[in-house]
């Protein structure tokens, strides 16, 4: 075997396009092996496909049919987000066009840790991270791998701003990395304030700011995990306003409602936050990782600079090359922004509201199904798309038992959550391209598969 051609460079378009070939039939032939949301047969018969199909993973000379064979495999042992029955996460199916963009990232490669290695990635970075800030009424942003990163560096900026004893206070319902993050940086035990609608109680953090010592950190959130909720933000906003408070909110989930003019107001409150998390790979469909943290004062970035000589020395500094090590803990980081500009200009505002308000009144159609159906019971109305449902009459262990019947006969993929002391199903609804007829019959599905395993 000779040289291997590389991806970029003047040859590599060339390179790239047979083997784009066999990625695209692979993937085909994956997916028709497949037959359906999961594959079938559970994690050990997955695991024995996959074996099978790599074999020696490193052999003494290389296999040229590994590109074929392990995409193949990969596809044929997916979770395919695009599947109208695949509803269990938020892991939403990526734009094409976002995809497409996405590999010109990887043949360019450029690394976000110092200009020279990513001229034109990092101008592009710093224009539509303002963009994006400016929808939260911020003034900057840092693009992070998703809410787990953002919401850690919203701890940190804090810890930096209010010092060492800052005191987290955030609702029973907030993303686990919030505690996580306090952990990590060594604070103190979180304070936790009942949400007993599922919701952070502005009354309850009231008191929680009045009765524990500062400086807090108060965590609202706008698209919880488990049910989708938005927590009241504009109360919230005042009771830390009145108590001098620090506020973040994790809106990893909700902001995509940004984009919409229907859903935007139930966003209100969210300007009066000194960080707030997003995530694109949810209702911004954007391919894994494409997370942001925008900031209302940028001096809190201050906080990131760090100095290493071989990447932004004093002096190319004080000559104008832009200084990016400051802009993540991350040393190399790829340009992730690429795919989000062109989804942003090849859709437009318009267009990624629709793709928002398509999957909201599907949530609210799927609800009102199970809602009229007598063998199901509805947790709520959707806040956003996720809808929590559960088999009439059933006990938590048989709800259980249906989620798993499903996923080891890869019939369905639905979530579970535990909310009001039961276990529910959960339905995240990202797909635009799901139709009435699906969602009908992922309820067939689920009655079907509390009689026993369901057929493929």
């Amino acid at each position: 075997m000779g040289m291997p051609p590389l991806a970029s460079g003047p040859h590599g378009p060339d390179t790239l396009r047979p083997l784009l070939d066999t990625v695209l039939d692979a993937l085909r032939t994956g997916a028709a092996a497949r037959r359906g949301p999961l594959p079938a047969g559970g994690p050990r018969a997955v695991a024995a496909r996959v074996s099978e199909a790599a074999g020696d993973i490193l052999p003494e000379r290389g296999a040229p049919e590994a590109l074929r064979a392990l995409v193949t495999a990969l596809a044929e042992g997916a979770a395919d987000p695009a599947h109208p029955l695949c509803a269990a996460h938020l892991h939403g199916a990526p734009l094409a066009v976002a995809t497409a963009a996405d590999l010109a990232a990887s043949v360019l490669n450029p690394s976000l840790d110092s200009w020279d290695q990513a001229p034109a990635a990092s101008a592009l970075e710093a224009l539509v991270t303002r963009t994006l800030a400016r929808e939260t009424g911020a003034a900057d942003a840092l693009v992070t791998t998703g809410g787990t990163e953002s919401n850690q560096l919203a701890v940190l900026l804090a810890r930096e701003a209010q010092g060492a004893n800052v005191r987290l206070v955030h609702g029973a319902g907030v993303h686990h990395s919030v505690p996580r993050a306090a952990w990590l940086l060594g604070l103190p035990e979180p304070v936790t304030v009942p949400a007993p609608a599922g919701t952070l109680d502005p009354a309850s953090l009231d008191e929680a700011l009045t009765r524990i010592p500062g400086p807090h950190l108060v965590v609202a959130t706008a698209g919880t995990t488990d049910a989708g909720l938005i927590d009241p933000l504009p109360e919230i906003a005042g009771r830390c306003a009145a108590h001098g408070a620090r506020l973040h909110v994790d809106a990893a989930y909700g902001a995509g409602l940004l984009f919409s003019d229907r859903h935007r107001p139930r966003l209100a409150g969210l300007e009066a936050a000194h960080t707030v998390t997003l995530d694109l790979h949810k209702l911004g469909w954007q391919p894994i990782a494409a997370g942001l943290l925008t900031v209302k004062d940028p001096g809190d970035l201050h906080a990131l600079h760090h100095r290493a000589e071989y990447l932004n020395p004093d002096d190319d500094t004080d000559a104008g090359l832009p200084d990016l090590l400051g802009r993540s803990p991350r040393t190399s980081r790829r340009p992730d922004i690429l795919k989000i500009a062109v989804t942003l200009k090849t859709l437009g505002r318009s267009g990624l509201g629709t793709l928002v308000d398509t999957v909201c009144a599907l949530a609210e159609e799927f609800a009102a199904h199970v809602h009229d159906h007598p063998g199901f019971e509805l947790h709520a109305p959707p806040t956003i798309s996720t809808v929590l449902f559960r088999p009439a009459h059933a006990t938590d262990d048989a709800v259980a038992a249906v989620r798993r019947t499903l996923l080891t006969t890869g019939a369905a993929v639905l979530g579970r959550a535990r909310t009001d002391g039961r276990l529910w199903l959960k339905a995240t609804l990202l797909n635009p391209h799901t139709r009435p007829d699906d969602l009908a019959a992922l309820l067939t599905l689920v009655e079907t598969a509390l009689e026993g395993p369901t057929p493929r």
